[in-house]
């Protein structure tokens, strides 16, 4: 069964391609987007884990961390990296989790049965510093993701975490928000949204982004 949003994201101990991982002291303070592929040496993971590895230094400075998994050995990663290095163009950088007995998908609810009986779906999963899953996404196994939708995704949850603001529809990092419904003191809106807001309706409440 897939994790449900505000659960606290299971914790484990498993090998991987920079050794033994406990996770959620190896996750420490930091948000974590945790991702798993159906396999070793298969292309369109092959592309995937390279991007994450261009994209490292952006995730970091959204004060996140990468980490990725299949039910492949520690072993088959590393050759596999050899070859993601080589057609990708990039020196890896993050860990792979070796997850050989399938406890840790098992755990994560990352195994589709219907959808592919033996392998990891494309799951992703959004772990806050506090260890709660916040946002889940999942392909299926042959439909690879899209790493800015996935660093947007994470720009909208800090966002929404510090400000009483919610994102509209394909809202990017710039761009106005909404304020929350719940705040209707007209005192309090000027003072937590000193930009000014427009009304569309009572609950349309447009204003810019407030931390640009």
């Amino acid at each position: 069964m897939s994790l449900k949003l505000g659960t606290i994201a299971p914790d484990f101990e498993q090998d991987s391609t920079e050794g033994k991982i406990h996770f959620h002291k190896w996750a420490g303070d930091k948000w974590v987007v945790f991702f798993s592929h159906p396999a070793d040496f298969t292309p369109i993971c092959t592309t995937e884990l390279g991007m994450v590895a261009k994209l490292k230094d952006d995730f970091a400075k959204r004060n996140a961390k990468v980490l990725a998994l299949s039910v492949d050995s520690a072993d088959s990663h590393r050759r596999w990296i050899k070859d993601i290095e080589e057609t990708q163009h990039v020196k890896f950088n993050y860990p792979i989790i070796a997850d050989e007995d399938g406890s840790v998908a098992k755990a994560y609810g990352m195994i589709h049965p219907d959808a592919a009986a033996n392998v990891t779906v494309r799951s992703v999963f959004f772990i806050d510093p506090n260890k709660k899953v916040r946002c889940t996404l999942t392909y299926p196994p042959a439909n690879g993701r899209n790493f800015q939708e996935i660093l947007r995704t994470l720009d909208a949850l800090q966002l929404t975490d510090n400000y009483q603001v919610a994102t509209p529809v394909d809202w990017k990092d710039g761009d106005d928000v909404v304020i929350v419904p719940s705040i209707t003191d007209k005192a309090e809106l000027k003072k937590k949204f000193p930009k000014g807001y427009k009304e569309l309706k009572p609950y349309l409440r447009v204003t810019p982004q407030p931390n640009k």
